[in-house]
């Protein structure tokens, strides 16, 4: 039997780091306060990575620092020092693109165990293979690979190579995220982490001696989305993920929310689990899919996975999300003498709305509120601000960190 794979998940912060691991994550990655390719994300200062990876470490999971933008001079100069600074914290490996920057974390932290970005461009045996000769403990494939691909790559490399590839999330039109547009466009690097992503803008083509015509290139009256990608959803595969050879299952996503988090990180969890309970007999559960289709999400795509996309892969109409479903309050414990159970407020609801309740484990519960009050003890027809307590009556406990949601409203 294969191995089971980690699956590892994104955190954009302290808090989101603590949520994927509650749900399920074997492992996850981080940014530090410079060198990730999100800055739009919170990332973790020294302090905050030191108390998240105790966290991580006391459940037996791992922490990975990322540090993959694609350096210039200035950039080097100044990584020897984030990189001293950072290892205080105690996490498991760094994640880099460049050669120099690898080698420079060879001078600074020789036993550090290395992982190579997706940004690298890695789609085949050797440069994989030459990755691990130089002490390369991962390699994290191009997201531009079939899954018959990864398979021979697996073949033919040495057995203490990891093979990780991303299995769910945003795609980026440029090839492993190697654009240039949003630099050219917004003078915001993607390639430094600061992209405006204007692959997402509409577009109109417009020729040099007509200013001001603007003509569709794709006739909808809708506007023009021509680089445009789907979102990327595996869930219905973990079987072939797994016997292609892969080690580590990535999910994307270090600037999405804490729920996003927990619903795709849980779904993946107990798609793997249910596999390696009897991969024989396996078959994917539709009621995955269902799930993670009630966070925010552009309609899904396999990639690149079964052969080279079509047309299909993009979405020429809209670039917005899909949002049926959404976050209404986190909850932060259970009084079993009291029956009341407390959920801090992210969205409003109402004493009649009908919620479900996202747990770490197991299934779902729906549930009518008939009566909820404040801190101070007072009914409350709605709860309506962000942050703020509201005490909900139950008949049954609910863990704490399960992420209590409703369909959205139109």
């Amino acid at each position: 039997m294969k191995n089971k794979p980690e699956l590892l998940a994104p955190a954009g912060s302290l808090s989101k780091l603590k949520i994927a691991i509650t749900y399920g994550a074997d492992a996850v990655y981080v940014g530090g306060e410079e060198f990730s390719l999100r800055v739009a994300a919170e990332n973790f200062s020294v302090e905050d990575l030191r108390e998240g990876v105790r966290f991580a470490h006391q459940r037996g999971k791992k922490v990975y620092l990322t540090a993959n933008i694609i350096p210039h001079n200035e950039d080097i100069d100044e990584y020897s020092s984030f990189l001293k600074e950072y290892l205080n914290a105690g996490f498991d490996a760094v994640i880099v693109s460049d050669l120099g920057m690898f080698q420079l974390t060879r001078e600074v932290a020789p036993d550090l165990e290395i992982h190579i970005s997706t940004q690298a461009n890695n789609v085949n045996y050797k440069s994989a293979e030459s990755w691990y000769k130089m002490g390369a403990k991962r390699v994290i494939l191009a997201r531009e690979m079939s899954l018959d691909e990864i398979a021979e790559i697996r073949r033919r490399t040495p057995d203490g190579l990891e093979l990780e590839a991303f299995v769910h999330g945003a795609m980026c039109i440029s090839y492993s995220g190697r654009c240039l547009l949003s630099n050219y466009m917004t003078n915001r690097d993607s390639n430094q982490g600061a992209c405006s992503h204007p692959c997402r803008w509409k577009y109109n083509l417009v020729e040099e001696t007509r200013p001001g015509e603007y003509m569709p290139v794709f006739e909808n009256e809708r506007g023009t989305f021509i680089y445009n990608s789907k979102d990327l959803c595996m869930i219905d595969h973990i079987d072939k993920l797994v016997e292609c050879g892969l080690d580590s299952f990535k999910i994307e996503g270090r600037v999405k929310s804490e729920y996003y988090l927990a619903t795709i990180v849980k779904a993946y969890r107990e798609a793997i689990d249910t596999y390696f309970e009897d991969p024989e007999g396996f078959k994917s559960n539709p009621e995955w899919l269902e799930e993670i289709k009630k966070v925010s999400h552009r309609d899904y795509t396999t990639g690149f996975f079964f052969g080279k996309p079509d047309g299909n892969e993009q979405n020429y109409e809209t670039s917005s999300y899909i949002r049926n479903y959404e976050l209404l309050g986190i909850v932060d414990g259970y009084d079993e003498k009291s029956g009341f159970l407390t959920v801090i407020q992210k969205n409003r609801f109402f004493k009649g709305s009908e919620v479900e309740f996202l747990r770490p484990k197991g299934e779902f519960v729906k549930f009518k509120i008939e009566y909820m009050e404040n801190e101070q003890g007072e009914e409350m027809e709605v709860a309506n601000r962000p942050q703020d307590i509201a005490r909900i009556k139950t008949d049954f406990p609910i863990e704490k960190d399960s992420m209590m949601r409703g369909v959205r409203e139109k």
